[in-house]
């Protein structure tokens, strides 16, 4: 008797140890997602709308999922949001992901992956001052509004178009005049003509809203400055990525369904995104942006090693990938990627 006890005694640790290892193993139940304000986020937008994470994660087998959104924008305020754990996935420019792997590269905590492309589209700098025909024309009492300092996209993409303007080692030459203002506020404060901003790096559809004023006159196109390249990307921890594989796996399969449902269907696209920004356009002006031919949706990363290179030029990063793919998730590998 005290044998056979003995024996079911072991029995049941060893179910109970079993039970917990799977436990540990578990994948997340909720995953954290941000997402801007503008047109470049219209992907996540869609992946919002019509609930594509849990949708792909109840078909590998994760039928309890959900999904909790937050809306961030600025480079600098995603990568503190994703490094102090309040994130798991975020879309973000492509030069703070860049910046933010840079630094943690190597670090097991704080390393980041990222889990693909996100969207290409021009950003305009635009300007109130009827003397800024060019960035040399810009002068002291002139204020640029970007959404975060130094690290945000559209700071970075000031600097490479300074460096193609001055020089390289004249690549900060507009930093000073840079303000850090939300688009929404910017492009209010841009219109009002009644505050210290007079111009702002900005992407769709504030681009496209301030450009509708007749006392606004476009300085720089970045496409035609940079070429059409990544603009934005979608990036996680990779410690969460490899606790988290399938739920990873899941998300890149939402996205990969969005950027086709987009793609098929520019009208639904567009009332997608008036239903989940809650912006004040019309159906036609949002359709209108979607059908600009510079404005594409694809995971496949195209150009970031523009950003990598100039940003180690510059002395912004100190640690730089080999070859792109050294960005991403493995899965990329094998895209036409660059």
């Amino acid at each position: 008797m005290k044998r056979r006890h003995f024996s079911a005694m072991l029995m049941a640790f060893a179910m109970a140890l079993s039970g917990a290892a799977g436990n540990a193993h578990a994948e997340a139940s909720v995953v954290r997602i941000s997402h801007g304000y503008g047109l470049l986020y219209l992907p996540l937008m869609v992946i919002r709308d019509q609930g594509l994470v849990e949708k792909h994660a109840k078909a590998l087998g994760l039928p309890d999922v959900k999904t909790n959104w937050v809306l961030l924008d600025g480079g600098n305020v995603i990568n503190d949001a994703m490094l102090a754990g309040n994130l798991d996935i975020a879309g973000t420019g492509a030069p703070g992901f860049v910046t933010l792997w840079s630094k943690a590269h190597g670090i097991p905590r704080s390393e980041v992956v990222g889990l693909g492309a996100l969207s290409t589209s021009p950003l305009y700098l635009n300007t109130n001052n009827p003397n800024v025909k060019a960035l040399k024309d810009f002068t002291s009492k002139d204020k640029i509004a970007i959404p975060g300092i130094k690290t945000s996209l559209s700071a970075v993409l000031l600097q490479m178009a300074a460096a193609k303007a001055f020089g390289i080692e004249n690549y900060a030459k507009l930093d000073p005049l840079t303000v850090s203002l939300s688009h929404p506020e910017a492009m209010g404060s841009l219109l009002s003509g009644k505050t210290e901003i007079t111009a702002h790096f900005t992407s769709p559809p504030f681009s496209y809203q301030e450009a509708r004023d007749p006392r606004i006159t476009r300085v720089i196109n970045s496409s035609e400055v940079l070429g059409n390249i990544t603009i934005d990307v979608v990036f996680a921890l990779k410690a969460f990525t490899e606790k988290n594989p399938k739920l990873t796996q899941a998300f890149m399969a939402a996205q990969e369904e969005a950027n086709a449902y987009i793609a098929k269907n520019r009208k639904g696209a567009a009332e997608t995104f008036l239903r989940v920004s809650k912006m004040k356009l019309s159906q036609e002006e949002v359709e209108k942006m979607l059908a600009d031919p510079d404005t594409q949706f694809s995971s496949t990363p195209n150009e970031v090693m523009q950003y990598v290179l100039f940003m180690s030029r510059a002395g912004t990063i100190k640690t730089k990938p080999a070859v792109w793919s050294d960005l991403f998730v493995p899965a990329l590998k094998t895209r036409n990627g660059s």
